[in-house]
Parts: structure tokens; sequence; C-alpha cells
């Protein structure tokens, strides 16, 4: 098991005000696969696992259709990270792993 599998309670600093999400995260080697829900809906998300740094595209259609860049690092039981939002710029995301 990856330092960084396990599921998340994780929020995105969004000009939209703060979105909360829980995410899944399994690793398998040098990728992952999980599960993405929140506010805005649920997604399967899958991507590269790059030690305990996680990095993945997530396609949104609220408020806008949008691909989104994400990458995430643990250190314990932090997670912090970025989504990057095209030309809307990058947002911050940080996140605390469920008991």
């Amino acid at each position: 098991m990856a330092e960084i599998d396990g599921t998340w309670d994780c929020t995105v600093k969004s000009p939209l005000g703060d979105q909360n999400m829980t995410m899944t995260v399994q690793t398998d080697g040098g990728s992952f696969t999980g599960t993405s829900s929140g506010a805005m809906g649920s997604a399967d998300v899958q991507g590269e696992v790059n030690g305990n740094t996680i990095t993945w595209k997530m396609s949104i259609t609220v408020p806008m259709p949008m691909t989104l860049d994400c990458e995430a690092t643990a250190d314990g039981d932090t997670l912090t990270g970025s989504v990057g939002a095209g030309a809307f710029g990058s947002f911050p995301l940080s996140g605390t792993r469920q008991a």
C-alpha cells in the first residue's frame, strides 16, 4: 500500500467558493484508480503515481465543460496539491485522510 492510498476529504479553493469532495485512491505500481464525489457530481478517476504524488485529469460539466489537471501529494494524513483549470488558472487543493 502506498502512502497516498485511502479515502480523503478534500477541498478545492475555487473562484466559485470552496468545492468539497471525497476522493478514494488505490495505487497499483505507477498508476492509480479511484473515485471523486462531491456537490458537483461523482466521477471515476485514474492517473499516474510517482512516490507519494498522484496526477490525473478530470472532466467536469458544471459550471461549464472543461478538463481539470490535478496533482496531489500525501504527507502522512495530509494531502496538498492543485487543480488546473486551463485559462482560469490553478486552485489549491487540500485534504485529510479519513480515519
